[in-house]
């Protein structure tokens, strides 16, 4: 049996913890030592997973960083792989090659828990509580080059042109304003390019329920100082409008009158709507070439703090670090933003050790529980957030997941404010912002709120940038560092080998000034970015939860056909010989592989790779779901619409393309494949994170569809008619008469034919 140092191969992160952190793959029967103690792994134990260095009694609380994040189900001795039944669910699903010290050994998992999760309910003693002091200034010299604003937009980091979808309904037009623009106006040393922002809200006829933080976080977009000029624009329909966001504007004292801007509806006519676009922007493209950068204090940096991707070092060596530098832009009288409330339940406790006063506190507690509260309307659970990257990268829980996202607060650093979700805040020390813990969602409304600097912390390696907002990316250990280097900024997995954490840190600030002066990230020179804000949700209380999760499945049956009166029967074509060939289909599995795989079905279909042999175009299939998608019937309604695409009678090849850290990542949908009876052979994979970041995913998508389109048959035509249709019927509004007639007869004749006519539950058809 091999012997190991604990110190060699394990992390306590206090020492008091009663289980360490495995810093590498250790094979079962290894002999840890510690001091003058010895014990003997029970299992093979996987990098970043916990093993227990003391004994644990029955139904008595594992602590990490010296708070509990479960409970012993029976006596635990030292030694022991702890685990819960998450992680053994998710580690069976996974493909675990690459994993061990040989790279292709198979791993004997536990076979059943021996802790339940566990979350210390906290408390606050008003009585009994003390406020935290704040800093003592530091008054230096150190300054980064920056676009000072006029009325108190504050400092730029950057100087872009920004194109803002109102409404998802103007997403299509604000895509094409920008690529004439920078065909027109590319990117040079004092401007910073013009840049698309569109997301998935709005759109809709009723009223929101985040129609508040919608209208704010679009509004901190138009006068955030990365923005030297703005064009909005909207459909002018439904709730999410430029007049709405206009006047809230006004209302709440947004010095949008200090931006130049403008605000267009479209007519509906695309190709004018771009060339207006373009037009109006146009105008700004000289003043904003003339834009110079001046030495601007650190105060006016205002930096966001993100972790997306995580793993069992993120508290250990990227969190901390990202801490850090915020500690020293705070002293400098700047500020710090911390945000994703529901994965900082279960940690209440450290970020509330150092705290401005009592009402900053019980704001904070205010939004955790309101957070709780919501996910209870819908039958889902904080509890849930930890994804299948959390779960094989050691994160068994919420609570861990917590404990190491609270290390973003430095521990000499005091909680000054809590803000709402996107609230534009211009206040100096460290704040907490509400939001959801999906990173994109949780990002804009950062942005919103005036950090100008992103430092976003990754333990799998997401590659998560905001448009018009630089990312400073931090990866927890060397080895992803190395493998997404193209992606990755700094290399925290340098303190885990022996770097001071306070010569990193000096690096890393240096680098933050930098990129702050205009230096590129390496998400900037990728050329990656997207924006998601926080999603409507659909209940506003918990009446009609029980009604919900009592509702049956859908049985499959036909609705029948009601007899037609007076109506004379359509005549049918005569069958015609069917299109030929079908699409190549890129379909991500989560929210943050979604640009990657439409810029890889772009770069496909401008190739024209497979014309003439059976494809006619190249698609991606862009969503929101993946990353925090809830489990249960939510789940499943996605996960059958995935699979539903995979198998479309369209789409003549298939590839799926994970991120890499999600919930429904590729090992997931492989097993979900093989349960519904499809062969996982007919379908590509591809993974940005495990194929080495998003140049590589890439090249391995490309070169899988050169295989498959040359290994394909020639595609057999034959002549169909109308009763090979399989036709859809949507729509919100209720149609006209006359076209709700033509519609019934055209569905009969289709039906009659033996076709098939699916209609949406929620079509305004079915209100007639």
């Amino acid at each position: 049996m091999k012997a190991e140092s604990l110190a060699a191969v394990g992390r306590l992160p206090l020492p008091h913890d009663n289980v360490a952190i495995a810093t590498r793959y250790l094979a079962a029967d290894t002999v840890i030592i510690d001091g003058e103690r010895r014990f003997v792994l029970s299992h093979d134990v996987l990098v970043g997973h916990r093993f227990a260095t003391q004994p644990i009694a029955a139904h008595t609380p594992l602590r990490s960083w010296g708070l509990p994040f479960g409970l012993a189900i029976d006596d635990i001795a030292a030694g022991t792989y702890v685990c819960n039944q998450a992680m053994i669910d998710a580690l069976r699903g996974r493909d675990l090659r690459g994993l061990t010290v040989a790279g292709d050994l198979t791993i004997a998992l536990p076979d059943r828990p021996n802790f339940i999760d566990h979350i210390e309910p906290f408390h606050l003693d008003a009585g009994t509580f003390e406020g935290a002091a704040a800093f003592a200034p530091l008054r230096d010299d150190r300054t980064f080059l920056g676009y000072r604003r006029e009325a108190g937009r504050g400092v730029g980091t950057r100087n872009h042109l920004v194109v803002l979808a109102t409404t998802s309904r103007a997403n299509a037009v604000v895509r094409r304003i920008v690529e004439r623009l920078a065909r027109r106006a590319p990117p040079q040393a004092t401007f910073d390019g013009a840049v698309a922002i569109e997301h998935t809200e709005g759109g809709g006829h009723g009223r929101p329920n985040n129609l508040d933080l919608v209208l704010r976080t679009l509004a901190g977009f138009m006068v955030h100082p990365n923005v030297g000029a703005v064009l909005a624009l909207d459909d002018g329909v439904g709730y999410v409008t430029n007049e709405a966001l206009r006047r809230l504007m006004v209302e709440r004292g947004y010095p949008h009158q200090a931006v130049p801007c403008a605000f267009l509806t479209l007519t509906g006519a695309f190709e004018d709507d771009v060339a207006q676009g373009e037009r109006v922007a146009a105008r700004w493209l000289d003043t904003l070439r003339a834009a110079r950068r001046t030495p601007e204090p650190v105060a006016h940096l205002t930096l966001a703090l993100q972790c997306g991707g995580s793993d069992a070092f993120s508290g250990i060596s990227g969190n901390p670090l990202a801490a850090w530098v915020a500690r020293e832009i705070i002293r400098r009288g700047g500020a710090a933003n911390l945000a994703e409330t529901d994965e900082l339940i279960g940690a209440e406790a450290y970020l509330l050790q150092r705290v401005r006063d009592v009402p900053t506190a019980e704001r904070f507690l205010a939004a955790v529980a309101r957070f709780e509260e919501r996910a209870g309307w819908h039958g889902a659970s904080a509890a849930g957030n930890p994804t299948g990257g959390n779960l094989l990268r050691g994160l068994y829980n919420i609570a861990l997941k917590s404990i190491g996202a609270a290390l973003k607060r430095h521990p000499d650093v005091r909680l000054d404010h809590v803000i709402g979700y996107g609230e534009r805040h211009t206040l100096p020390g460290f704040a907490f912002m509400d939001s959801p813990g999906n990173d994109l969602e949780s990002i804009a409304g950062q942005v919103a709120s005036g950090c100008n600097l992103i430092t976003f912390v990754t333990g799998n390696g997401s590659i998560t940038n905001f448009p018009f907002v630089p990312t400073i990316k931090i990866v927890t250990t060397s080895e992803r560092y190395e493998l997404l280097a193209d992606e990755m900024d700094v290399d925290a997995g340098a303190y885990l080998s022996g770097t001071p954490l306070d010569d990193l840190g000096a690096r890393t600030f240096d680098l933050v000034l930098d990129v702050a002066s205009g230096a590129r990230s390496a998400g900037e020179r990728t050329g990656h970015a997207q924006v998601q804000l926080w999603r409507d949700w659909p209940q506003r209380d918990a009446s009609a939860l029980a009604r919900l999760a009592a509702e049956p499945a859908p049985a499959g049956a036909s609705i029948p056909l009601v007899p037609l009166t007076g109506a004379s029967r359509l005549r049918l074509p005569e069958p015609c010989p069917a299109a030929a060939g079908g699409v190549a289909l890129i379909l991500p599995t989560s929210l943050c592989a979604g640009q990657v795989a439409l810029a890889i079905a772009r770069r496909l279909e401008a190739r024209g790779l497979g014309r003439g042999q059976g494809v006619r175009r190249f698609l991606a299939l862009v969503h929101t779901e993946g990353c925090g998608v809830s489990s249960g019937a939510s789940e499943e309604l996605y996960v059958r619409t995935l699979l539903g695409y995979l198998v479309h009678p369209l789409v003549r090849h298939a590839l799926l393309l994970e991120h890499g850290c999600e919930k429904t990542h590729n090992d997931f949908l492989r097993g979900r494949l093989v349960a519904a009876g499809i062969d996982p052979g007919r379908v590509g994979w591809a993974s940005i994170q495990r194929d080495g970041g998003v140049a590589r995913a890439g090249e391995h998508v490309e070169r899988w569809f050169e295989r498959a389109i040359a290994a394909a048959a020639e595609p057999a035509l034959r002549s169909v008619g109308v009763g090979d249709l399989r036709v859809a019927i949507a729509g919100s509004a209720p149609p006209p008469p006359a076209a709700a007639r033509g519609l019934a007869a055209i569905t009969r004749a289709i039906v009659e034919a033996s076709g098939t006519v699916v209609v949406a539950a929620n079509a305004g058809v079915l209100a007639i």
